[in-house]
């Protein structure tokens, strides 16, 4: 059975910026979309980071956005991973009933860097878009698995019941 069509979006949450991700509605090729500033000390799904990214699924018509699950090498979560579900559950309120999910983003960053540094991109300017393209990788990795598996990737945020 295919996928639904419709975009999806991809979300890599740092410390101080978001990188935001977006792809055309047969989900074929990931492209960068934006760099939010991170609000972090929100606690709810109205903060202006969250806000900037269910406005961007909705004008969309996202079925689903990936947000970069960040574990360590062994596989294990550390604090990132707990602030990156965190964030994640607060964009779910904002955006169902779209889906999020989480997807294993481990190599994401650096894969990022390493790609705008054979660009020729030195580290002081490629700082605006390594989120941005840590979120394409997120997005595309995902994508990559929704065809391979022929089902969404990653595991479903759930918010709480309203």
């Amino acid at each position: 059975m295919a996928l639904p069509r419709g975009a999806r979006l991809g979300v890599d949450v740092g410390k101080a910026r978001v990188g935001l991700a977006a792809c055309d509605p047969d989900g074929l090729v990931a492209t960068p979309v934006a760099t939010v500033p991170r609000v972090l000390d929100a606690t709810g799904a109205g903060s202006a980071d969250v806000r900037r990214i269910a406005d961007e699924a909705r004008e969309r018509s996202a079925a689903v956005v990936y947000v970069g699950l960040p574990r360590h090498l062994s596989g294990a979560e550390g604090a990132a991973t707990v602030d990156a579900r965190a964030f994640a559950m607060r964009l779910a309120v904002a955006v169902a009933p779209v889906p999020v999910r989480m997807v294993d983003e481990r190599m994401s960053t650096v894969t990022a860097t390493s790609q705008l540094r054979a660009a020729g991109r030195t580290s002081k300017s490629h700082r605006p878009v390594i989120d941005q393209a840590a979120a394409v990788i997120i997005l595309q990795s995902a994508l990559d698995a929704e065809r391979s598996a022929g089902a969404r990737a990653g595991e479903l945020v759930e918010p709480p019941p309203t």
